[in-house]
């Protein structure tokens, strides 16, 4: 949304929660700012999640015309309340809204089933002399595991629960993506639409996802809980159905979209136009990013050319985590690792096996000079704030208290 890494902006470190009172800075414009000065109509279905403490943080202050979905980072997917224990007090509430009103009456229905039938609204109803934009992040497949039955039962042959009702949870979503697609294709748009799908990190291992044979889970800096997967469906596109493995970092959304969508930025951002490489084919413009530096964690890691170095703790949990079976998986959660750094050449072995720190010390060296010359603030990461309880919004996660 920014085209910045979050350690530029001080969001690096963990998430936001709910009575955390910060969210995106207000000084950055945000994706929709921008692409809304290129005269598109611009919606947000879903996940919010950015920060709304206050109403500037809110999406429709921040370039959207319309939101509809929740602003938290998890809720139940069919009550829509979001619980939060701090102090030994549990704070509960309804979060889910309709830009800056309270939707209660959609207790019961499956958020993917919600989100969904928004999107297929939103294009219907939209005027086509005008471009699009709409953000659509899923609350699937984020814990908590929930999903309709007959989902699940696509999947009896899968005989450990949690994966069992992930699977369900994934197809639920293709099929919503499917219904929106065909809503496209019914509006006359669909040709002139480019699709972008992407997922944001690796898998919960320890909630029915799963990165074998990548090493780690979400959270860590493993390659199984940073490497992603996405694809992009669309006018423009010189070499569709091709696989591209080319390196980009999430920043690069932001002026890839723009490019795409005929603007340009002014300024220095972290993120990179990859769209000539993603349409043209030719070679892709970024040589290094930076996965993380996180000053209270203790912990860094970037990549240069098939390069990559951690320094400081890379995450838990570790190892290599076979698609789970019905016995417990805690025994392969816990792997523990000592060393301060770890080298690995990713072209030679994705799966991050071999730790060449001490085979190449003056690489190590380099990467290390290199990874300090980015300029990192340091995590805004306030306390948490009881005069974001819902109770005092009529039992609503609101903004208004900071």
């Amino acid at each position: 949304m920014t085209g910045y890494y979050p350690f530029r902006v001080g969001l690096q470190h963990s998430v936001i929660w709910p009575l955390q009172p910060h969210g995106v800075p207000l000084n950055l414009t945000l994706l929709p700012q921008h692409l809304k000065k290129l005269g598109y109509a611009t919606h947000a279905v879903g996940k919010w999640h950015l920060g709304f403490c206050s109403k500037k943080h809110m999406p429709n202050e921040r370039g959207f015309d319309s939101f509809y979905g929740y602003l938290t980072g998890s809720e139940d997917y069919y009550k829509h309340t979001r619980g939060f224990t701090y102090m030994k007090h549990f704070y509960n509430g309804l979060d889910f809204r309709r830009s800056w009103n309270p939707v209660r009456t959609d207790n019961g229905s499956y958020s993917t089933h919600l989100f969904a039938r928004e999107a297929v609204d939103i294009i219907r109803s939209h005027d086509p002399t005008f471009p699009l934009f709409m953000y659509l992040p899923f609350q699937a497949v984020h814990m908590p595991l929930q999903v309709p039955q007959k989902y699940e039962d696509m999947y009896k042959d899968v005989q450990h629960s949690d994966r069992r009702k992930y699977c369900g949870m994934v197809s639920a979503m293709d099929e919503a993506v499917g219904n929106i697609t065909a809503a496209l294709r019914a509006k006359g748009i669909l040709d002139n639409t480019l699709i972008v799908f992407t997922s944001d990190n690796g898998g919960q291992t320890l909630s029915g996802g799963n990165n074998f044979p990548l090493r780690g889970n979400k959270a860590t800096l493993w390659e199984g809980g940073t490497r992603g997967a996405a694809f992009i469906h669309g006018p423009g596109l010189k070499y569709p159905k091709s696989i591209n493995s080319a390196l980009m970092h999430a920043v690069d959304w932001y002026p890839t979209l723009v490019a795409a969508a005929g603007g340009s930025l002014d300024g220095t951002i972290d993120g990179l136009n990859q769209w000539p490489m993603l349409s043209e084919g030719v070679s892709a413009p970024r040589s290094e990013l930076v996965y993380q530096i996180d000053q209270l964690d203790g912990n860094a890691a970037i990549r240069v050319g098939n390069y990559k170095l951690i320094v400081g703790p890379p995450g838990m949990p570790d190892g290599w985590i076979p698609p789970p079976s019905e016995q417990s998986l805690q025994n392969l959660h816990h792997y523990e690792n000592e060393t301060k750094l770890h080298l690995f050449n990713l072209k030679a072995d994705p799966t991050e096996h071999f730790n060449l720190a001490d085979v190449y010390p003056d690489l190590v060296a380099m990467l290390q000079n290199r990874l300090a010359q980015y300029r990192a603030v340091m995590p805004d990461y306030p306390d948490n704030d009881p005069r974001g309880d819902p109770a005092n919004f009529g039992g609503v996660w609101s903004p208004g208290w900071c």
